[in-house]
């Protein structure tokens, strides 16, 4: 009898503390239910370009983890997803090998899209270098101008409406600058600077997207030299603008610069 008391005794003694656990749990669980404070969660898109004139591609690493399905080919650019954090380390590699890390120093404590670049460093080396920027959650349309050509050459980036000439306009976007533009289907150009139109590309401009509009290309003194080039990015299907924008897109309007809020360290 007094085996089966003790064996009594445990096993109450064990359903009281399963019984404490559960009341405890019951009781966090309407806490939780109750509480109007809950932790906000942010939006955040990473945007990666491959802007650096080589024939093999990029693929792009966060800590161990590459996010890269495919390789990224030079003028080509993905879009990622990651839990980021500042001090994350974003590394490029070619077949394995380094060609340089991006170091996070700031992140924005708000919904965003996250731009980073990677071009040539010089004409002489085989250095890398980043540019980066962040967009704001906005309705406009935003597009970042950046020329990450290392050469001699000089040449403007311009963007006009697609239509008739007559009432075709035609305005200067300016590196290293972020332009809001209104909805619409635009024209892109790369110019010399006696007027020669060196590379176009279609910009269609839909409403809360960010774009990147670049010239890149490299006069290398080492390695193989590439031409002075447009990217843009993303590349927005049309039909996003409906019937009203495509006809008759209006007038740019000049937005702040965006400070950038990362720390590059070069390979």
């Amino acid at each position: 009898m007094a085996f089966r008391a003790v064996i009594f005794l445990a096993l109450s003694a064990t359903l009281a503390t399963a019984a404490d656990e559960t009341v405890q749990k019951t009781l966090r669980a309407r806490g939780a239910a109750n509480s109007f404070i809950r932790n906000l969660e942010f939006k955040q898109k990473l945007r990666v370009c491959n802007a650096y004139p080589y024939g093999s591609p990029l693929d792009v690493y966060v800590g161990r983890k590459k996010f890269t399905v495919e390789p990224l080919a030079y003028k080509s650019c993905g879009e990622f997803a990651p839990a980021l954090k500042t001090g994350d380390k974003i590394d490029f590699k070619v077949e394995e090998a380094s060609a340089g890390t991006f170091t996070i120093s700031d992140l924005p404590s708000s919904d965003a899209v996250l731009l980073m670049v990677i071009f040539r460093h010089d004409t002489v080396s085989t250095a890398v270098s980043f540019e980066s920027h962040v967009f704001a959650s906005l309705m406009s349309a935003q597009v970042a101008v950046l020329d990450t050509y290392k050469g001699s050459a000089k040449s403007d980036l311009r963007i006009q409406d697609q239509g008739e000439k007559k009432t075709m306009r035609s305005e200067l976007l300016r590196y290293d600058n972020v332009v809001a533009v209104n909805p619409g289907v635009y024209e892109v150009m790369l110019q010399s600077e006696g007027g020669d139109t060196k590379a176009k590309a279609e910009l269609v401009a839909v409403p809360k997207e960010s774009y990147v509009v670049m010239r890149c290309g490299v006069e290398a003194q080492v390695g193989t030299p590439y031409p002075q080039e447009l990217m843009v990015f993303p590349l927005s299907d049309k039909r996003a603008l409906g019937t009203a924008h495509t006809a008759k897109p209006t007038v740019l309007a000049l937005l702040m610069a965006i400070s950038m809020i990362f720390a590059a360290v070069s390979a």
